[in-house]
């Protein structure tokens, strides 16, 4: 992403000067180099994490692109919060239809430095190209813990509570709300799917032993997070938190409707976790400083005998079966 010195600039480089150079911080040296350099805080480690947006895959193609961009931000940060990470700084990549016009990438960078403002983090540099397919854009972000201090997907233990945060659910609804097949007369939906919160600050070694954001779906990542830890987990679903826009989805009060997709559907950017019972007062207490939401919804178990660790689902006691579910690019 680096504008080589010239009187007037060819159209890639006008719109690095323009757009996006004055998001870079003293790190990113102007994006007028074809690297950053990058001092960490002392005394800290390097957490990195990468995630691509694609345009009809992850965000419709007409959604705002200020939302896009910061989206791209977020789902990232999320990552970086289930690690117990403090974001530093990103590397971006975009990858558009060479006839995007370039009102599209001042909307696109406006974004950009919205959320960093929000969330403290810098420009580094990256890639601009044109592409025939569908728009394609890439975040990788820089954060830093204390050494030893990232949580990780492994490290639950039998009689660890399960702990999401906020609520599950919204962000499949909200995408189906975006494509106007379920009721959102106020837009939350829609909102909570185009603009996920990043649950910055909460997570740590000495509230959990293992965590990870909800982005596939609620099922299918604790799932990951039981193979990892070599556990299994049994959640209740009546306990699971819902929005009441997504209880409104169900109709007429009806908890029970959608909670296949609540469930199994992706794009939450919320956090769960295994949490030892002695350590939930102090992840509530730091949660509620927060104004994050904390909730129980299940135990990890030992795998039964000759079972691999998974999860069950119990709803009124009974297990649920779900089908299919959770995100899968291919």
């Amino acid at each position: 992403m680096a504008a080589p010195p010239a009187t007037r600039l060819p159209p890639e480089f006008d719109r690095i000067a323009r757009h996006f150079a004055p998001l870079a911080g003293p790190a990113g040296l102007g994006l007028t180099d074809d690297a950053a350099l990058l001092e960490p805080p002392a005394g800290r480690a390097l957490v990195l994490t990468v995630d691509a947006m694609v345009a009809g895959v992850h965000y419709l193609p007409d959604d705002p692109p200020d939302l896009v961009a910061r989206k791209l931000l977020r789902v990232n940060l999320s990552d970086l919060a289930a690690k117990g990470a403090v974001p530093l700084g990103y590397l971006l990549t975009v990858s558009v239809p060479v006839d995007t016009p370039d009102d599209w990438f001042a909307r696109f960078a406006a974004g950009l430095a919205a959320d960093q403002a929000a969330y403290g983090l810098a420009l580094l540099g990256g890639d601009t190209t044109g592409t025939p397919g569908a728009a394609t854009l890439t975040a990788t972000l820089i954060g830093h813990v204390a050494p030893g201090g990232m949580v990780r997907r492994g490290g639950a233990v039998a009689g660890d509570l399960i702990v999401v945060t906020g609520t599950i659910g919204d962000g499949a609804l909200g995408l189906a709300a975006a494509r106007g097949q379920v009721p959102d007369p106020d837009g939350f939906l829609a909102g909570r799917y185009r603009l996920p919160t990043p649950r910055l600050g909460l997570i740590a070694p000495d509230v959990a032993h293992a965590a990870l954001d909800v982005s596939d779906g609620l099922v299918q990542d604790l799932g990951h997070l039981c193979r990892a830890s070599g556990v299994s987990a049994e959640i209740d679903a009546g306990a699971v938190p819902a929005s009441a826009a997504a209880f409104g989805v169900g109709g007429q009060g009806d908890r029970t409707a959608w909670l296949a997709t609540r469930l199994t559907g992706g794009d939450d950017y919320e956090i769960v976790m295994a949490v030892p019972p002695g350590r939930l007062a102090a992840l509530r207490a730091r949660a509620g400083a927060l104004g994050i939401p904390v909730t129980p919804i299940g135990v990890c178990r030992p795998p039964g005998p000759g079972e691999p660790p998974g999860v069950t689902v119990l709803h009124d006691g009974a297990a649920l079966t779900l089908g299919p579910g959770g995100w899968s690019h291919f």
